[in-house]
């Protein structure tokens, strides 16, 4: 999750990451890792692959620099000679993390981050793949891509697993078969760091530990800039949370910078064709989570970060066209605000108790941390609003959300009900992910009364739920989420019927599926058998999920019946090397991907 805005992004004293010294290598018992020198060594998986010549690249209508590449083949990096201020800057970078703020925290130990299924991958061309259970269903005519970290230079300072460049993971399906593709996100970061072939840009969310770090790392981030090595005003997001198709585009998301599209060629190969700004009408940043309504094909989104106003709404038409800012000044101070929900008549806003605060930047501090004494509270806005004159604000105590799973109107639009994973221990949810207990609770908002309730589905550990697509905004009874175990490890998908809850306040999980000892997945992603069909049962497809096992370090996709009540497995995939474990993804059906 790739969580800060650009603007606030720009302002942060930061270390760019610098190499690992030629001896280390991080522990990664699930599959080689390459050894670390001046650049870094490629990852030949153990399979034939198919290769097309390299084409020249075509002028782009987006606003990526005239360096992004277009590759169709493993990359390979050549040994770059570094200029005299890169050996200036990487010497200040080295001596900072050694001897000033070296990784001494597992949180933010590359060893510890970046060992098994988290160590990074080399590129991987489109590549077939055997299926080892089952037949995949006719229904699954696409691409099921996710998005996650898989940093490009192995850190040897502080690292948190949201630091990571994106890189996509692609399994194309077409007439029975598979083929798996994994590319980098070629962002602006990504290209000027791969040209030289070292790390340039800033870390954000490591690098904070103490005033003298943290001034000594912006120091060097600054001279870079004035060196000419970067230039901040082309974005220095990763694009590594998640994906969205809208507008007639397929979006790579992060949300500390703007959206880079992306496509894929008919073999399967991942594209990068530049940022995008919408006709210059989108600046600095947006969510990595948009809502699309697949009634109007609307996609609605939004933008935060630590100056006034705090938080940004505005949608994007169906034509891929840009509403104006609705700036939402009512939120008086800056909250770390990563997901929203939208209803057919409302927009909802969490502001919840993690927060940012350049003030303890200054003071060598983390800009984002918790604060307990604050009153976490749901912000409510008409979806077309013009302006934030109807904007109403409620408090929820201790209701701290991260991901918002769905909403909807009920009583002819007087309420509201949404349905999101409630974190318990918010204290731990940037630094200690492993202890952080998440109970997925539907709350209802009363908008004559003003009265707000709320109470638990599950109590079991679950996050990154989903539902099917088609019921974004509308009421909905399925929700298919993840096991932590715990997170950032899944260990299995949990399906829960939310309306089971109205009368006795049980459980919710009515079908789940583990994945096995020393097997752990990502999260789930429901497609319908037939989306057309207006009356298919909610729940009438099929759970897919890239699934490791770090015993035999071996990866598959797996595609799960969504009715059975164990989540049954009609097709495993075999894939011909690991995908490590990352973030959100989703299925984009072929007659989407040749529109693109």
């Amino acid at each position: 999750m790739d969580a800060l805005s650009s603007t606030f992004l720009c302002t942060l004293s930061q270390h760019p990451k610098s190499l690992l010294s030629p001896n280390y290598s991080p522990n990664t018992s699930s599959s080689p890792t390459p050894k670390v020198s001046s650049v870094r060594i490629e990852e030949r998986p153990q399979t034939t692959t198919r290769t097309k010549p390299q084409e020249k690249p075509t002028p782009s209508p987006y606003t990526t620099p005239k360096r992004q590449l277009r590759t169709k083949s493993i990359t390979t990096k050549k040994t770059v000679e570094p200029s005299f201020p890169s050996v200036i800057f990487n010497a200040f970078d080295d001596f900072v993390n050694t001897f000033i703020d070296p990784p001494l925290k597992p949180s933010v130990d590359p060893k510890y981050i970046l060992s098994n299924n988290f160590a990074p991958v080399e590129e991987l061309p489109p590549t077939e793949c055997e299926v080892v259970v089952g037949s995949l269903p006719p229904c699954l005519d696409g691409a099921y891509i996710r998005n996650g970290p898989n940093p490009q230079y192995l850190p040897r300072g502080p690292y948190h697993l949201f630091d990571g460049d994106g890189m996509l993971h692609s399994i194309k399906i077409s007439q029975g078969k598979a083929t798996l593709c994994s590319r980098y996100v070629k962002t602006y970061k990504y290209t000027i760091e791969r040209e030289a072939g070292s790390p340039v840009f800033p870390n954000v969310f490591s690098g904070f530990n103490g005033l003298t770090a943290s001034a000594a790392r912006g120091a060097i981030t600054a001279a870079r800039a004035i060196a000419g090595q970067f230039n901040p005003t082309n974005g220095i997001g990763l694009a590594n949370t998640s994906l969205a198709l809208f507008g007639g585009k397929l979006f790579a998301l992060g949300e500390s910078d703007l959206p880079y599209a992306v496509k894929l060629d008919p073999d399967g190969d991942i594209i990068t064709l530049g940022r995008y700004d919408f006709d210059g009408k989108l600046f600095m940043s947006m969510t990595a989570h948009p809502k699309i309504d697949p009634d109007t094909n609307e996609a609605f989104a939004f933008r935060y970060g630590p100056m006034p106003p705090f938080l940004t709404y505005f949608r994007i038409e169906p034509n891929g066209t840009k509403t104006p800012d609705v700036p939402i000044f009512s939120m008086t101070r800056p909250s770390f605000l990563h997901d929203f929900a939208v209803t057919k008549k409302y927009a909802i806003f969490s502001d919840i108790q993690i927060g940012m605060n350049p003030l303890e930047f200054i003071t060598g501090g983390s800009p984002v941390s918790s604060d307990s004494g604050k009153i976490p509270r749901l912000g409510v806005i008409p979806r077309y609003a013009k302006d934030e004159s109807e904007m109403r604000w409620f408090d929820v105590p201790g209701f701290n959300i991260v991901h918002a799973i769905n909403a909807w109107d009920e009583d002819g639009g007087d309420t509201i009900v949404m349905v999101a994973p409630n974190i318990l221990s918010v204290e731990h949810t940037l630094e200690r992910m492993d202890m952080i207990h998440a109970s997925v609770e539907k709350v209802k908002i009363d908008l004559k009364s003003g009265m707000v309730s709320r109470h638990p589905v599950s109590t079991r550990n679950l996050d990154f739920g989903v539902i099917n697509p088609a019921y974004v905004g509308k009421k909905n009874k399925y929700v298919y989420a993840a096991i932590g175990d715990p997170m950032p490890k899944i260990a299995g998908i949990a399906k829960l019927d939310v309306s089971v809850a109205e009368a006795d306040r049980r459980d919710c999980i009515v079908a789940c599926r583990l994945f096995g000892e020393g097997c752990f997945g990502g999260e789930p992603y429901f497609v319908a058998k037939d989306p057309n069909n207006s009356a298919a049962d909610e729940d009438d497809g099929y759970v897919v999920s890239y699934v490791h096992n770090e015993k035999t370090g071996e990866s598959r996709f797996l595609v799960m019946d969504a009715k059975s009540p164990n989540l049954e497995i009609v097709a495993a995939v075999k894939l011909p090397r690991r995908v490590p474990y990352g973030f959100h993804g989703l299925f984009v059906r072929e007659t989407d991907l040749s529109k693109l």
